[in-house]
Parts: structure tokens; C-alpha cells; sequence
């Protein structure tokens, strides 16, 4: 029997960086790295954190998978050189970094961060006053790095400077060994609307999701990586990950990631100028909301006759929510020889499939060829299903899956559980393999509504309505939306004497939901259907949404 390997993420970037120090390693704005930049950097911030006393205290071997025995750092960043830094200098450590979304508000980022049990926090200088207002509530919050943007915020009291940090600290290779079974963390909604940190071993996610999958070998790894030298461009945020998994992947195969200019918005004259810049070969966005504003800058483009040249452009990959073939059909149009790729995947899985879209073999949305280990499991989560079962299953990874929820047992047990001797992850998602193999995906089983690339879950929405004064019951659905993908729809039963309107109850939820979940639209019934034990009907709902 063949052994799996087992590298950690640091073990295989030192190896990848002494095999080819002069690549370019990333490119954001004026600012270029080369693999030995980017090795140096990295055992700067790390050995800057080993003197903060931060580091790898209990063994994996005595935790049960739902723990941890590292210390936590929160990563508060838009994309930048300083993001993927954190995760490879904190990984040189043996730090756990976690990411943490920016879009969230004061609630939402004490709750994260206490369920974190963070120790740290790398920032970008916006985030100053938020960090100041919520630091008080976090008690195990000790070290602040603060990056420098154009922000104008001082650095806060007690707090250093990130680049001044790096340049005290010795560029010397850390004097601790990182381990494959040392974590990496990921951080994704639960089904309640509450954060939940997915534990994998690092090997694991190196091999699942962060470009090694294809490798026998740390050796093999790193002569793939003598030949890289693909130039990609991962457009979503790094605290998804959608965006850092295909930066990695990058880094992992000795290729170079480039990072757009603008990193707060979406700007299609910005992400194309960049791509045709730096002669990018490796498009990744996030379903429909990435793809309309791009394609929009293509349209323009093209008919004020100053279209992009981007010969070298080869792929674009979706990552995070899937393309609607139209929308594919038309970068075909736009790139004739461009392979438009759905790739699936979630934090508890890594990739699992994918789907490809060429001119000749035309566009299409929603069946997927699986990647190893994937599989589809019968209703009651007991056996695997072959090709062309009959009804629907669960897709299911297994082999290289997450060791649980981070301090959850329960639910880890739920998701993470075992058939005939093997452990699979079951993350919700409703499939049909057919005879030919391939997968027809029937979306999460849970009340998910994906807006934009971002997972909503309805049950936080509900709450945050229910906590109105003027709402007596509330369900949360998602009905199609030409921007977003799906848009989130409140059905609202007002109490006896209320009116309030649907635009001041939008506005109430402001600043205790984050912005992008807000809902877009609310519709106000007489009752709230539910079943006989109180649970919402959310097939009712949707109709309710879609009539509204």
C-alpha cells in the first residue's frame, strides 16, 4: 500500500524558494517579490512572533480534532503582499492564522474573535478605530501589528508597525520545525449564522485545495515548481478561500500571483489593466457578481475601440459560486480560445470537482466531473452510492478532510463522520452522480443563500429581524438576482398596529448584520407558515420571495 506524503505549507515553501529564488514570487502595485523576498519576509514576521512567546504548545497527537494546541492569529487585511505573509509567517511559527472578515461589524468581530481565542491581530491601519473599539471585549487579544495604508490612522497605543516589525526581527530560518499536523484554520458561516473555524493539518490542505493534489512528493512538488511560471491573478478577497487557495496554489507551483490595484471594490478597468499589464494567464473570480461588472468593462471597451489586449490570458476560473452559462458564453466571445472553468469546493472539503467551458464544447452550468476522493453517499449518510444511483445523495469527500470545528464537537460530529471504518466530509450539498461519472449538483440542503460570493445564512438574518420591535415572526430566502447571483428576501409578519416600512426595517438591521447581508427586499404576510414542531417552511418562503 502506497503511503500518502505529508509536508507542512512552510517545509514546502522553503523548498520551493531555495529551488528558484529569482522568480517573481507576487506583484501587488510597485511592489515585487521575488521567491527569496518572500522567504526572507516570512522568516521575519515568523521569528518576530516566536519572540512574542506565540507558537505550537500542545501536540495534535494528545487533542481530539475539534481542538487546538497552537496560538491563533487573526488576519483583519484586504488582499495584499501582507496577507499571504501572515499565513506563511505565522505557518513558520507554528501559529494557527485565521481569516476575519472586514466586512463585519463590532458584534460580528468580537464574536470571531473570542470564539478564535486570538492572541493576535496583523491589521490594516483602516481598521484602527474598530480594533480600538472592540479590543476592551477580546481578552486574549495581546499583539497588534498595524500594516500601513493611506488611511491616515496612528498607529494604535501598543501596537507596532507591521513593516517595522519585520525589519527588527532576523531573517535567519526560525528556530522551531513546523510539523504536517500543525493547522491551518478557515473560517466560514455555520448553520446557525455563527462563525465556525475549520481545523485542517496543514499536509492535508496542501494537498486538498492549495495546489500540491497533483504530487507524489515534496520533491515532485518542487520540480513541478521549477517549471511554473504561470502568472495568476486571484480577484476575490483573501479572507475567502476562494482567494487565497488559488494564491497558494500559485505560490505552490512556482508560479506568480498578482494582486489587482484596487482591493476594496471591484473595478473591471483596474482588474483587466492588470491582467494585461503583467501579461496574466490565470483569471480567478467569484461566480456572476465577479463576472457582469467585468464583462461590462470588456462591452465598453470594445466599443470605444479600445479593446484589451490579453493574449496571454488562458483561463478564467470561478471559485466560490458558479457562472451562469450566458455569462461564460459571453467571455468565450470576448477570448475564443479561453477554457472557462467552475470550480467546486468547500472549507470543509477542499476542491471536489469541476466543470469546463470552451468555445467547441460550448457553455453550460451546474454538472461537474469529480476530483479524487469525491463521492456521493446515500440519505442516511451509510454507504456510498455508485454511478447512476437512483435519487439524490450527498456529495462527500474523504482521504484528505479537516479534522473538525474548531471547539465544536457536536458539530463536527455531524459533518465529519464515518462509514465503514473511513471518515468523510459531508458539508449539505444535494448531488446526482450519472452513469458517465459526472455530477449534477443540487445546491446545500441548508438554508445557504451564496450573494455575490458571499454564503448568507438565513438563520442569522432571522434573528437580527425577530429582534425588531415591530416584527412578530420572520423568515429568511433567496430568489434570483441578475447582479448578485441570489439576493436575500425577509418574509415578515408585523406585530398587531405595527407599519413599519420595509425600507426603515432594512435600515434598522444596519449595523448588526454586515452590510452584504442585509436583505434586499422584504415582503409582508399575515402568517409565517411553519411545520407543526415550529420549524420554517422555506419552500413556502421562497414562493413568498419569488411572488414579492
Amino acid at each position: 500500500m502506497s503511503t500518502r506524503p505529508e509536508v507542512s505549507i512552510a517545509t514546502a515553501q522553503e523548498a520551493i524558494a531555495a529551488a528558484i529564488p529569482e522568480r517573481p514570487a507576487i506583484v501587488f502595485r510597485d511592489r515585487r517579490f521575488t521567491y527569496a523576498d518572500w522567504n526572507e519576509r516570512t522568516r521575519r514576521l515568523a521569528n518576530h512572533l516566536i519572540g512574542l512567546g506565540l507558537g505550537c504548545h500542545t501536540p495534535r497527537s494528545a487533542l481530539p480534532g475539534h481542538a487546538s494546541g497552537q496560538d491563533h492569529l487573526g488576519l483583519y487585511l484586504y488582499n495584499g503582499n501582507e496577507y499571504l505573509e501572515g499565513m506563511l509567517g505565522a505557518y513558520k511559527a507554528r501559529v494557527a492564522p485565521f481569516n476575519v472578515n472586514y466586512r463585519y461589524v463590532d458584534e460580528e468581530l468580537v464574536y470571531l474573535l473570542n470564539n478564535a481565542r486570538t492572541r493576535g491581530l496583523i491589521y490594516h491601519a483602516e481598521f484602527a478605530p474598530r480594533v480600538a473599539a472592540i479590543r476592551a471585549q477580546v481578552p486574549t487579544l495581546e499583539f497588534l501589528l498595524q500594516v500601513a495604508d493611506d488611511s491616515g490612522e496612528p498607529l494604535l497605543p501598543g501596537a507596532m508597525e507591521y513593516e517595522a516589525a519585520l525589519a527588527a526581527a532576523s531573517p535567519a530560518a526560525p528556530r522551531v520545525e513546523s510539523s504536517p499536523d500543525d493547522l491551518y484554520i478557515l473560517y466560514t458561516g455555520g448553520t446557525t449564522g455563527m462563525p465556525k473555524g475549520v481545523l485542517w493539518r496543514q499536509s492535508d490542505i496542501l494537498f486538498a485545495a492549495l495546489g500540491a493534489g497533483a504530487h507524489s512528493s515534496l520533491e515532485a512538488l518542487v520540480a513541478a515548481a521549477r517549471n511554473g511560471g504561470m502568472r495568476m491573478l486571484p480577484a476575490a478577497p483573501f479572507m475567502h478561500g476562494a482567494g487565497h487557495w488559488i494564491a497558494f496554489s500559485a505560490l505552490n507551483g512556482g508560479h506568480t500571483c498578482v494582486i489587482q490595484s484596487d482591493v476594496k471594490r471591484l473595478d473591471g478597468r483596474d482588474i483587466w489593466g492588470t491582467c494585461a499589464a503583467e501579461q496574466v494567464n490565470f483569471l480567478q473570480i467569484v461566480g456572476d457578481a465577479f463576472a457582469r461588472p467585468l464583462l461590462d468593462e470588456l462591452d465598453t471597451a470594445a466599443r470605444s475601440d479600445r479593446p484589451y489586449s490579453l493574449p496571454a490570458l488562458q483561463i478564467v476560473l470561478s471559485g466560490g459560486a458558479p457562472l451562469n452559462a450566458s455569462l461564460k458564453n459571453q467571455f468565450l466571445g470576448h477570448f475564443p480560445a479561453l477554457n472557462v472553468i467552475d470550480g467546486l469546493g468547500s472549507s470543509e472539503t477542499g476542491g471536489q470537482g469541476s466543470h469546463v467551458s470552451t468555445r467547441e464544447a460550448g457553455a453550460t452550468t451546474g454538472r461537474f466531473m469529480p476530483g479524487p476522493d469525491n463521492v456521493i453517499v446515500d440519505a442516511d449518510m451509510t454507504r456510498v452510492l455508485a454511478p447512476g444511483h437512483e435519487g439524490m445523495g450527498w456529495w462527500a469527500k474523504r482521504g484528505r478532510v479537516p479534522l473538525g470545528y474548531l471547539d465544536d464537537a457536536e458539530k463536527s460530529a455531524r459533518t465529519f463522520i464515518d462509514i465503514a471504518g473511513e471518515r468523510y466530509a459531508v458539508p449539505g450539498d444535494r448531488a446526482r452522480q450519472l452513469a458517465d461519472g459526472s455530477v449534477e449538483l443540487h445546491g446545500r440542503d441548508s438554508v445557504t443563500i451564496n450573494s455575490g460570493g458571499e454564503k448568507i445564512f438565513a438563520e442569522e438574518v432571522e434573528h437580527a429581524l425577530k429582534a425588531h420591535p415591530d416584527v412578530y415572526d420572520a423568515v429568511v430566502a433567496g430568489r434570483p438576482s441578475e447582479r448578485w447571483g441570489s439576493e436575500v428576501v425577509g418574509i415578515v409578519r408585523l406585530k398587531p398596529g405595527s407599519s413599519v416600512s420595509a425600507a426603515a426595517l432594512i435600515q434598522a438591521l444596519d449595523g448588526h448584520l454586515a452590510r452584504y447581508k442585509l436583505p434586499k427586499d422584504i415582503v409582508f404576510r399575515d402568517e409565517i407558515v411553519r411545520s407543526p414542531s415550529g420549524k420554517a417552511d422555506y419552500r413556502w418562503a421562497r414562493e413568498q420571495a419569488l411572488a414579492g
